[in-house]
């Protein structure tokens, strides 16, 4: 006579109510992680391996606060002084609903020229609005100064930019500095090749 099967026992997260093993594809798999460390570590390996690693790295950061020697990766005795700055510097982040975390946008505009038609060229202005700058209004300054066409749109990222027909890359670092003194020559960017090359 073939033997009864037992039941499986499923072992539940309490943060998100899935089954352990389907937690990494829960709602907030930062708040599931304590609790697997602690009951579950076969299921995710990775997980001691970086809960170690934080925990020395925390450990080191503290040490380097107080400005206490530490013995670096390959055994040599390093200090930090009070005047070093530490490499630990982080950017500041925000936390949205679900644990996504939001890093803080840099401030630069980014100019960029497309080429239509293999004729027709228009010049994309991104990034006015992280300071303070209102699209429509800088769009008309645009045009009139260029006497061209410039209207504001939802580029692929979801994110206003200003459309300017023309070629007019070159000759709107200046417009921008002298009409706009908030926004630095040092934030202005050009897109070219696929790179990020600095105005100034």
């Amino acid at each position: 006579m073939a033997e009864k099967p037992e039941p499986v026992k499923v072992l539940y997260c309490p943060a998100c109510s899935l089954p352990a093993e389907y937690c990494e594809f829960g709602p907030d798999f930062e708040k599931c992680k304590p609790w697997l460390i602690k009951n579950a570590p076969e299921l995710y390996p990775d997980l001691l391996k970086e809960a170690d690693e934080k925990e020395a790295e925390s450990v080191s950061e503290q040490l380097h606060s107080v400005g206490i020697s530490s013995f670096g990766a390959d055994g040599a005795v390093s200090s930090v002084h009070s005047g070093e700055t530490s490499s630990y510097k982080q950017e500041e982040v925000k936390r949205l609903p679900g644990g996504k975390i939001k890093k803080k946008v840099r401030q630069e505009v980014v100019i960029e020229k497309v080429v239509r038609n293999k004729r027709k060229s228009i010049t994309i202005i991104k990034g006015l609005d992280l300071f303070g700058i209102k699209l429509s209004d800088a769009s008309k300054k645009l045009g009139k100064k260029f006497a061209t066409g410039a209207s504001v749109v939802k580029g692929p990222t979801e994110k206003e930019q200003i459309d300017v027909q023309g070629d007019i890359a070159y000759d709107i670092v200046e417009f921008i500095t002298e009409t706009w003194p908030d926004v630095p020559e040092t934030a202005i960017y050009f897109i070219e090749e696929g790179k990020k090359v600095p105005a100034a």
